[in-house]
């Protein structure tokens, strides 16, 4: 299924790229955010550790009428 290019760009993403091009240093802020918060080396032994150490909640804790097992 081909891409439908309609000519829309919304409101917001118009502003958006206006503040982009008046504030260029904002691409490498942005860069830099992303890669303080979100871009990390995964530890696979972390994550297999965190898995195994799941505990299964039960199907709707705050039901008042459930009694549990």
């Amino acid at each position: 299924m081909g891409v439908v290019d309609s000519g829309y760009v919304s409101d917001h993403t118009r502003w958006m790229n206006e503040q982009l091009e008046k504030n260029p240093s904002w691409v490498a802020s942005q860069k830099e955010g992303r890669a303080l918060w979100w871009d990390k080396q995964q530890d696979t032994d972390t994550t297999a550790r965190n898995n195994a150490s799941k505990v299964p909640q039960k199907p709707y804790p705050y039901d008042v009428n459930f009694f549990g097992e």
